[in-house]
């Protein structure tokens, strides 16, 4: 832009003409005429003119600043010229200059571009890509194409459910691994030693019964001769399926006569909300009608997670308000469900310990109401056991089997504190079929029982 206005004054003023002569009438001498001559000659074009070489000038120029240094005071200084002063100055040093310092301004941008890479444009612009940030509208989807290839982690590996089992029973296994390993070592087997591993085997809450068929296994096959604590654990895995395999059932729903009803009962903390909406996630999934009953009236968080669970498992939910007569609502739920044509309807009742006799009296009057409603309801009563809980769960199952009728036990909470031994003597004891055993809080923490698997986690063998 400088060098342009600069061009302009100069061509404005650069094609005067070479001067009128003198008039005739005035008498001048000839000295005179040459000096005015010399005066009103025209100029040559600045263009056609040498660059200065005098070095006494070039230095004086130099002390005096030179030229512009910068694009912007090349314009401040344009402005003031006028044609005569221009008509002093070389245009090929102008322009050079001007050149010089349009290139140093775009070295400049240039090198602000480089450090500085991110853009904000004033507007956003419609086919841009998209960051995960912004909510795409429907029908949009962020395009892989112009997406970064960034390098994704490589995902943790799932574990089976073996293994999570395996994991589950830690403690029960690690413990009795190191005693055995710690009793066997280097030594024959013979009555003391089998004395000790008895104790080891009731230690770990898998019932005395057990314990005397894993003494009585590993001495028939092993008596007076040299042991090691693989041929233990191997043995034991063995005589636990045993004991295991007859009660691990699955849970049989009679659906000719509808809906069927499934009690859920157990002590406090237990986990038999979320039992029961694990149960309903899988019942739904295998696209059965099912029907939520809140019979917990004590607790409204009890009411408000069951109601949470019919709408992830798109069941019918039915309630009552918060210290409602429990059976009252068991009797309005089988009457709803029966008139919908519900295919199960799972019924949750409030925690209670196995010593209060009032509760467990509401209990029994739960179960006598639906009996009239048929006579056959409920028709399966489950109780969900504590993995942690230890010796307790005998009593507690002993107990709700004689009030409620208990007819099938899920075991929950099997994590790396449980306890899991305590389920070989309940089914030893008890006979009860074991339907389902839980990790986790996930729908897909519940799966069914597998004598095998559990002999075997709980032995610490296989992965």
């Amino acid at each position: 832009m400088a060098l342009g206005f600069i061009k302009k004054v100069f061509t404005f003023g650069k094609d005067k003409p070479a001067g009128d002569p003198q008039p005739a009438e005035t008498a001048l001498t000839p000295e005179e005429q040459a000096a005015i001559a010399a005066e009103s000659e025209p100029h040559e074009r600045v263009e056609d003119l040498p660059l200065v070489e005098d070095p006494v000038l070039a230095e004086e120029m130099d002390t005096a600043g030179g030229p512009a240094d910068d694009l912007e005071q090349q314009e401040e200084s344009a402005e003031e010229l006028t044609a005569e002063d221009l008509s002093m100055v070389p245009l090929a040093l102008l322009e050079a200059e001007a050149e010089e310092a349009e290139g140093e301004e775009a070295e400049a941008e240039e090198e602000a571009a480089a450090e500085d890479t991110t853009v904000e444009p004033a507007e956003p612009n419609p086919l841009a890509p998209l960051s995960g940030e912004i909510a795409l509208p429907k029908g949009f989807a962020t395009s892989a194409q112009f997406a970064p290839v960034e390098e994704e982690a490589a995902p943790a590996p799932k574990l089976s459910w073996f293994q999570r089992l395996k994991a589950g029973l830690l403690r029960t296994s690690s413990q009795l691994s190191g005693q055995i390993a710690a009793l066997f070592t280097k030594r024959k087997l013979d009555e003391e030693t089998l004395e000790e591993l008895e104790d080891l085997l009731i230690q770990a809450d898998l019932g005395v019964e057990t314990a005397m068929r894993v003494t009585g296994a590993l001495s028939s096959e092993r008596y007076g001769k040299d042991v090691t604590g693989e041929d233990v654990t191997r043995i034991m895995a063995a005589e636990i399926t045993k004991v295991l395999a007859p009660v691990a059932k699955p849970l049989a729903l009679d659906l000719n006569h509808k809906p069927h009803v499934i009690l859920v009962v157990g002590v406090n903390g237990t986990g038999k909300t979320t039992t029961i909406g694990k149960l309903a996630a899988k019942l739904s999934g295998a696209g059965l009608k099912v029907m939520l009953a809140a019979g917990d009236t004590f607790r409204a968080a009890a009411i408000e997670q069951l109601k949470i669970w019919a709408d992830r498992t798109g069941s019918t939910f039915i309630g009552t308000k918060l210290g409602a007569d429990a059976a009252g609502l068991a009797y309005d739920a089988f009457e709803k469900a029966k008139a919908e044509k519900s295919d199960v309807l799972i019924i949750d009742t409030a925690g209670r310990l196995q010593n209060k006799t009032e509760l467990m009296a509401e209990l029994e009057k739960i179960v006598r109401v639906l009996g009239k409603l048929d006579p056959d309801a409920p028709h399966t009563v489950l109780q969900t056991l504590d993995a942690t809980t230890g010796q307790n769960a005998l009593q507690q199952v002993e107990i709700f089997r004689n009030v409620a009728g208990v007819n099938g036990l899920v075991m929950t909470k099997l994590d790396g504190t449980a306890r899991g031994g305590i389920l070989v003597a309940i089914a030893a004891k008890h006979k009860l079929p074991v339907y389902f055993i839980g990790v986790g809080e996930g729908v897909e923490d519940l799966e069914p029982f597998e004598a095998e698997d559990f002999a075997r986690a709980i032995a610490g063998i296989g992965s």
